[in-house]
C-alpha cells in the first residue's frame, strides 16, 4: 500500500509560549511538514495546542499522540475529537493510548486496569460515536446508554492507537486506522512493521537532540529514556526489541531506589539508538533512515538546552533542508 511520504513536528514546541508560536506553526507546510503531532503528560493537555494549529496552519494534517484512554470517559473523549474534527476537517487524526500507571493512577486517581481491554473498547466506541450514531452498550471494561453526539463531524477522524508490542500493534491494525509508537530505532522499525502489516499506517514520535557536543547530547537523551525506559510497558518492548540485557542494569538500580545511577547506567549504544543527535544535516538523514526502513509519518519532537534556536532547528530538520 502507497502512502504519501509525511513529515511531521511536535507540538507545543520548547522554549515558546503557546500563544507565541503562531508564525512558527504557520510556516511548518512551507517548508515541506505534512503533520503536527501533540503530546500529553504533564505540560499542555492533547487538544489545545491542535485547536489553535488548525486556525493557524490550515495544510497540516493534526493528530493526538496521545490522548489516554482512562482519564477521558469515553463520551469527552468522542466530544474532543468532534470538536477538533469540525474544526479541521479531514485532517484530524485521533490518536489513544494506555499512558502510563503513574500519570493513571498517581495523577489523576483513575485505576489503570485491563489496557489492551479497555483500549480496544474505546476505539469501538469511538467509530460509532464519531459516525454519529446512537451507542448503547456494555462494552467488557465500560458501559454506555443512549450517547449521541449533537454535532457529528462532517468527516469523522482517523482513529490511531499508541502501540508497542505485538498484541497491541495487532490491535491497533484491526481495529483502528494506524499505530504510533515511540523511543525506537529505525533497526526496529521492520519488527514493529511485520506486526503492523502494511495496511496500518505506522507512526513514530522521533527525538532529535540538535547539539553536536556528543556528552551533552547523551547526558539529555538519558534524562528522558530513564523516565520512559522504567515504565513496565517500555521495559517489555525494549525486552522484545532485544536490549533486555543491556537494560537489565538499569532497572536493578531503579528497583534499588538509585535514580541517579539507574540513568548513568543505560549505555551508550542504547542513547545512540533511541536520540538523534549531531549536526542538522546528520539529524535530518537520520529521521529519513526511519522511513527508509519502513515509518510511514515520523514526528519529531525536538530536545534541545535552553536558548536553543528552534525555528532555525525547525527549519534545518525540514525534508526541504
Amino acid at each position: 500500500m502507497t502512502r504519501t511520504p509525511r513529515w511531521g513536528i511536535t507540538l507545543p514546541l520548547q522554549g515558546h509560549a503557546l500563544a507565541e508560536q503562531r508564525d512558527i506553526v504557520a510556516g511548518l507546510a512551507g517548508l515541506g511538514y505534512t503533520d503536527a503531532w501533540s503530546s500529553e503528560l504533564n505540560g499542555a493537555d492533547a487538544f489545545t495546542p491542535l485547536v489553535l494549529a488548525s486556525q493557524w496552519a490550515p495544510e497540516l494534517r493534526l493528530g493526538t499522540a496521545i490522548a489516554p484512554v482512562y482519564t477521558r470517559g469515553p463520551a469527552l473523549l468522542a466530544m474532543t475529537a468532534a470538536t477538533l474534527a469540525e474544526l479541521a476537517p479531514g485532517r484530524f487524526v485521533l490518536g489513544v493510548g494506555t499512558s502510563t500507571p503513574v500519570v493513571v493512577q498517581q495523577w489523576n486517581a483513575v485505576p489503570f486496569d485491563a489496557p489492551y481491554q479497555r483500549s480496544r473498547d474505546v476505539l469501538r466506541f469511538l467509530r460509532a460515536a464519531l459516525a454519529g450514531e446512537k451507542v448503547t452498550g456494555r462494552y467488557e471494561t465500560f458501559a454506555v446508554s443512549g450517547f449521541r453526539l449533537d454535532r457529528p463531524p462532517a468527516v469523522p477522524p482517523a482513529l490511531a492507537l499508541a502501540a508497542l508490542r505485538p498484541q497491541m500493534i495487532r490491535l491497533a491494525a484491526a481495529e483502528s486506522d494506524a499505530a504510533i509508537t515511540n523511543w525506537l530505532s529505525p533497526a526496529d522499525v521492520p519488527a514493529v512493521r511485520a506486526e503492523a502489516g502494511h495496511g496500518c499506517e505506522l507512526i513514530a514520535r522521533i527525538f532529535v537532540c540538535p547539539v553536536t557536543d556528543r556528552d551533552l547530547a547523551r547526558a539529555i537523551g538519558r534524562r528522558l529514556l530513564t523516565g520512559y525506559l522504567t515504565v513496565p510497558a517500555y521495559a517489555a518492548f525494549h525486552d522484545w526489541l532485544g536490549r533486555g540485557e543491556l537494560l537489565r542494569p538499569m532497572h536493578e538500580l531503579w528497583a534499588a531506589g538509585d535514580r541517579k545511577g539507574a540513568g548513568a547506567a543505560i549505555p551508550d549504544e542504547v542513547v545512540d539508538d533511541l536520540v538523534i543527535y549531531g549536526d542538522l544535516g546528520h539529524c535530518r538523514d537520520r529521521v529519513a533512515a526511519y522511513c527508509e526502513a519502513g515509518l510511514d509519518t515520523p514526528v519529531i519532537a525536538i530536545i534541545s538546552p535552553p536558548g536553543t534556536d528552534v525555528p532555525a532547528v525547525i527549519r534545518g530538520l525540514a525534508p526541504t533542508g
